[in-house]
């Protein structure tokens, strides 16, 4: 798990090193923020739950994974928005709140199968939203959309081998 952490900390940096220029948000980007910055802020949440709650070894280091590299997602977007005058929401939506809810309430012999494919689930959903934002969004939407679309493709690579 250690080379994962290495790699994705690597991406994360580039990340944080890419300079963006203030360009107007359009509505899809608002869309956009609105829906990833949920998503990110519950995998976060998540993360830190399955390092505490995690059966295995390998969901406890996923989940501290996860809770590192959307954190520094999380900062780059939050950077990008607030140069575009997109708001992004300091607590989770009811949506999120309730699924956090229910995964903390999983039972231990459970957790790490649900927690997987919770994981599943969501990355899966991202990978689009990435997709879709890096080919259609504003220019730096576009470009950080493309370098976390790498990051959720890695994640979900290894999620498939869990």
């Amino acid at each position: 798990m250690r080379k994962f952490a290495l790699a994705t900390a690597g991406v994360a940096m580039g990340l944080a090193s890419v300079a963006w220029a203030a360009t107007p948000a359009s509505d899809a980007d608002r869309a956009f923020v609105a829906k990833v910055s949920q998503g990110g802020a519950y995998e976060v949440e998540a993360g830190k739950v399955a390092a505490m709650r995690g059966q295995s070894p390998v969901v406890q280091n996923f989940g501290m994974l996860e809770t590192h590299d959307h954190e520094g997602v999380g900062a780059g977007l939050k950077r990008i928005a607030g140069e575009t005058g997109v708001p992004i929401a300091g607590t989770l939506n009811a949506e999120f709140s309730a699924r956090l809810a229910k995964l903390k309430a999983v039972p231990a012999a459970q957790f790490d199968a649900y927690y997987i494919g919770d994981m599943k689930q969501i990355h899966n959903k991202d990978e689009g939203l990435f997709l879709q934002e890096s080919t259609e969004g504003s220019a730096p939407y576009k470009a950080w959309a493309h370098e976390t679309a790498v990051l959720v493709k890695a994640h979900l690579g290894w999620l498939n081998t869990l």
